[in-house]
C-alpha cells in the first residue's frame, strides 16, 4: 500500500494505539496474579476459556452478571482517586452472583474514555485486579475503548461482567424451603457502596464543603476519601455458608436499598419484618440524612443504611451461620425475620 501525501493517522484522529498497547503491558501482571483453578488469566487472545471440571463442579449452572459504578465515578475523576473504583466494579457484579448462590469464576471489564490516560487507567485496573483477588475470580480480559468526542477531558466510564457457577442443587433463593420465622441476618456495609451517589453529590453540594475538606463523619479522612470507601465483597465469608446448605436466600442491597432488594430473595406469601433498632445507622448515613433533609423512607429505599447483604436462615442454623460470619471478620447481626405477607 503506497503512502498518501498529507494522509491522516488514527492518532491524529484522537486514538493512540500505542497508549492502548502500553496499558495492556501494564496490566498483564495484574491479571496474571488473579489466576485460579479453571482459568489461567492470560491476556491477548480473542476470548477466555474456563474449565468447570477443574474448578470442581459436577452439575453446574452458569450465572452471569453485569454492572457499573455509576456516578461515584464523578467523585473519582474530580478528585483524582482512581485506585478503588475497580473494587467497586467487581463487587457490584460478584455480590449479585452470591445472591444466586454462585461462585465468581472469571471477570471482564470495559473501560471507555475520550483520551486514554495510561496511568489513571492502570490504577483503575489495579483496583479491578484487587477486587478479583478478594472475590476469587480470574481477571481474564476486557476492552479499552478510546473514543474522542464521546467523553469530556478526563472522563471515563466502567462496566463489569462476571461469570460464575453453582451446582444445580445449590441455587438461591430456596423459595420452597422458606417459611415464616426464618431469620434475617444483616452484614455490615463499608458505606454507601456504589449506590445513591447522584443524591450523595447533591447533598455534598448543599453542604458547601469541598471534596478535600475533613469528613464531618469520619476522622482522619477528607470528604472524598470517606465517600470513596470501596464496596465490600462478601464472597469469601458467605460462600462457605452457602455451600454448607445453611442459606435459604441472599439479597444484595444495591439500588432500591432495604425496601426493594430483600423481596427479590423471598418467596411469595412472605415478607421481611425488619427490626430497625437492631443496628445503628453508620455516621456517613446520619450525615447524609441530616444535611440532605432526607426522609427515613427515602434513606431506606436509596441507600443500604449500613447493611450491604441480607441472608435468610433457618433459626436452627442461626448460631452456626453467625459464628462462621463473625470468625470470617464480618459485622453480622440479626436484623429481622420473615413473616406472612
Amino acid at each position: 500500500m503506497t503512502d498518501r501525501p498529507n494522509g491522516l493517522t488514527y492518532a491524529q484522529a484522537g486514538v493512540d494505539i500505542d497508549a492502548g498497547n502500553a496499558l495492556i503491558e501494564r496490566i498483564k501482571p495484574l491479571a496474571k496474579a488473579t489466576r485460579r483453578p479453571g482459568a489461567d488469566a492470560a491476556l491477548g487472545g480473542f476470548g477466555a476459556l474456563f474449565d468447570l471440571k477443574a474448578a470442581g463442579y459436577e452439575d453446574p449452572l452458569l450465572v452471569t452478571t453485569t454492572d457499573g459504578v455509576g456516578t461515584k465515578l464523578k467523585i473519582a475523576i474530580d478528585t483524582d482517586q482512581h485506585d478503588t473504583v475497580g473494587i467497586d466494579l467487581v463487587a457490584m457484579c460478584v455480590n449479585d452472583l452470591l445472591a444466586q448462590g454462585a461462585e465468581p469464576l472469571m471477570f471482564l471489564d470495559y473501560f471507555a474514555t475520550g483520551k486514554l490516560d495510561v496511568d489513571a487507567a492502570a490504577r483503575v485496573v489495579a483496583g479491578i485486579a484487587e477486587g478479583c483477588s478478594q472475590a476469587g475470580a480470574a481477571l481474564v480480559g476486557g476492552e479499552t475503548a478510546e473514543m474522542p468526542g464521546m467523553y469530556s477531558d478526563g472522563d471515563y466510564d466502567l462496566a463489569g461482567f462476571c461469570v460464575g457457577a453453582v451446582d444445580r442443587a445449590g441455587v438461591l433463593p430456596k423459595l420452597d424451603a422458606q417459611q415464616a420465622g426464618d431469620i434475617l441476618i444483616g452484614l455490615g456495609s463499608s458505606g454507601p457502596h456504589s449506590n445513591g451517589y447522584s443524591l450523595v453529590r447533591r447533598i455534598v453540594e448543599r453542604s458547601g464543603l469541598a471534596w478535600d475538606a475533613p469528613a464531618p463523619f469520619e476522622d482522619g479522612k477528607t470528604l472524598a476519601q470517606a465517600l470513596m470507601a470501596p464496596t465490600k465483597i462478601y464472597i469469601k465469608s458467605v460462600l462457605p455458608q452457602i455451600k454448607k446448605g445453611r442459606i435459604k436466600g441472599c439479597a444484595h442491597i444495591t439500588g432500591g436499598g432495604l425496601i426493594e432488594n430483600p423481596p427479590r430473595a423471598i418467596a411469595e406469601g412472605l415478607a421481611p419484618k425488619f427490626d430497625w433498632d437492631a443496628w445503628t445507622m453508620p455516621p456517613v448515613f446520619q450525615w447524609l440524612a441530616e444535611v440532605g433533609g432526607v426522609s427515613e423512607h427515602e434513606m431506606r429505599r436509596t441507600f443500604n443504611c449500613g447493611v450491604g447483604l441480607i441472608l435468610i436462615v433457618d433459626p436452627h442454623d442461626l448460631p452456626d451461620v453467625l459464628d462462621g460470619l463473625l470468625h470470617a471478620g464480618e459485622e453480622a447481626f440479626v436484623c429481622g425475620e420473615l413473616a406472612a405477607a
